[in-house]
């Protein structure tokens, strides 16, 4: 086998292929998926060289452990962790030369939840309609990573940053989503939708890449029975019947039953990748659709 490729030794609680997703295909019934933190993403593949689109490595919480077969430039962006090489404390959020053979563990997030491993060259699974992302929903891409899989890396493009850091956001001690009311606001009482922009929710522990749940005030119905399923868009805050909002994220369904209460703005979810079970969690800025 070629020896750009790596190995994975420990693959983490979760660990995916990701790229920026595969957008234009909902009318087929398939999400847009890709990383759930997509400018952190962007920022580790601008670091070792490669394209804003090349596909990365997503770790859920704990992180995980390959070794590469040839040098390889690689960094670690999105939720901060301890990086080591073959035992060694390397930088986390800047370029590392990790040599043939060596030792690349990613620890577990000291806050927030996902980390972005880019490595030079970008992961070259086969794409699956355009994208190399895993969609954990729909079953489309690779699958997540397990103990063992050897992956294979193109051919680098570019030079890394030459920068010894670079300012990232902190994942939030408290997760403010824009909305914009609609388009089933009006199956809501006044009542429910002053809830939903005036009272605090968690970051709920049954979340995960389909869509983040809340915990906190049922948003009461002010229209009885369910709606024929519909197209649900990145963001959308779809209302299940036990009234707590939840917020679609990449692999969201492309259609759904219960009503869409609101819809948050695209630029705030990537905070959203990275709120912990816990976290605070206010929705504001409600206009109507």
């Amino acid at each position: 086998m070629t020896d750009r490729a790596f190995a994975v030794v420990r693959a983490g609680a979760l660990t995916t292929v990701q790229d920026l997703g595969r957008p234009g295909h909902a009318h087929l019934g398939v999400p847009r998926s890709g990383a759930l933190d997509p400018p952190a993403a962007r920022l580790a593949n601008r670091l070792v060289g490669n394209r804003p689109d090349a596909a990365v490595l997503e770790t859920t919480v704990n992180g995980c452990a390959v070794r590469p077969r040839r040098p390889v430039t690689v960094a670690v962006t999105g939720a901060p962790c301890p990086v080591t090489v073959d035992g060694r404390p390397a930088p986390w959020g800047a370029p590392v030369r990790v040599p043939a053979g060596a030792l690349l563990v990613v620890g577990t997030a000291v806050s927030g939840v996902r980390s972005y491993i880019a490595l030079d060259g970008g992961v070259t699974v086969d794409p699956v309609l355009g994208s190399r992302s895993t969609d954990l929903l729909s079953g489309l891409g690779p699958a997540p990573l397990v103990d063992g899989v050897v992956l294979p890396l193109g051919r680098p493009d570019g030079t890394h940053a030459r920068v010894d850091a670079v300012p990232q956001p902190a994942p939030p001690r408290e997760l403010v989503l824009r909305v914009t009311l609609g388009p089933r606001a009006d199956w809501f009482t006044a009542s429910a939708l002053r809830t939903l922009t005036t009272r605090a929710y968690q970051v709920s522990s049954a979340s995960n890449r389909i869509g983040l749940r809340t915990e906190g005030p049922a948003l009461d119905r002010a229209l009885p029975g369910e709606l024929p399923s519909e197209g649900m868009v990145l963001g959308a805050v779809q209302v299940p019947p036990d009234g707590r909002p939840v917020v679609f994220l990449a692999d969201h369904p492309t259609t759904g039953g219960y009503p869409v209460v609101a819809v948050v703005r695209e630029a705030d979810l990537a905070a959203a990748a990275q709120a912990r079970p816990g976290t605070p969690v206010r929705f504001v800025g409600a206009g109507r659709r």
